[in-house]
């Protein structure tokens, strides 16, 4: 079976708003053709699947899902710490985004690959799962909730370190998952991460206790994905 293509971009440390509008562009241009082809199947066009890596400076952003509640704090405190904030249209409740946190874009037509989307999100789990394993960290899912968690068999010491919520689109996917990397997790502080009050978040220096490079960590994931997706992202 033919491999999906996948196009690759590492986009480095970028502003969350310049960011959402890329994905927001590249996800309405495969809309367009999917609506285009309805209209006029013999149309030659087609989808392109596109995977974007990249950090922020610091953010908070509120899903569509979520409550405006578990932000701590006011604009006037938001200014102070130099940090933005954005309620935006993935599922979800709040997250936090930051230097150090790599936060990964997929924008895929589904319809290439399957129409499930908690198979895509499982999959995006998996991955994540897969890579931290490569660093010795051992990973799993804690039921009834998403993203990838430590110790998720055990409720009193379970804590999060990859978040996830996506927007999809006629199967055409944007945002993603944030996992967390080198980033100061003091900031996890000013929120109720993902509105889950009991649970600690984490990060792969913490769980180390030394830094990691963020080179290796994209390479490793990168790699990982395209293992379960079955991806092919070969320039």
């Amino acid at each position: 079976m033919l491999q999906e293509k996948v196009l690759f971009e590492d986009l480095g440390l970028i502003d969350y708003q310049k960011a959402w509008d890329y994905q927001e562009k590249l996800n309405k241009e495969s809309v367009q053709i999917k609506l285009d082809k309805r209209k006029k199947p013999e149309l030659s066009a087609t989808t392109k699947h596109h995977l974007l890596f990249c950090e922020h400076p610091l953010v908070y952003t509120l899903g569509k899902s979520g409550s405006l509640d578990n932000l701590k704090l006011n604009q006037e405190e938001l200014e102070d710490i130099s940090a933005s904030f954005y309620k935006i249209n993935r599922g979800g409740d709040i997250t936090h985004h930051g230097p150090g946190q790599l936060v990964v874009y997929p924008i895929f037509d589904l319809e290439k690959f399957y129409t499930d989307i908690h198979r895509f999100l499982r999959e995006l789990e998996e991955a994540v799962i897969l890579m931290l394993a490569e660093f010795g960290i051992k990973a799993g899912r804690y039921d009834g909730f998403t993203g990838v968690w430590l110790d998720a068999d055990d409720g009193a010491k379970a804590r999060k370190i990859c978040a996830m919520g996506i927007r999809c689109s006629r199967w055409v996917t944007m945002h993603g998952i944030a996992l967390n990397v080198n980033n100061d997790l003091g900031y996890f502080n000013n929120i109720i991460p993902c509105g889950i009050d009991d649970k600690d978040v984490t990060s792969i220096s913490k769980e180390l206790s030394h830094k990691v490079e963020m080179k290796e960590v994209k390479k490793v994931l990168l790699e990982k994905l395209a293992e379960v997706f079955k991806f092919d992202w070969s320039k």
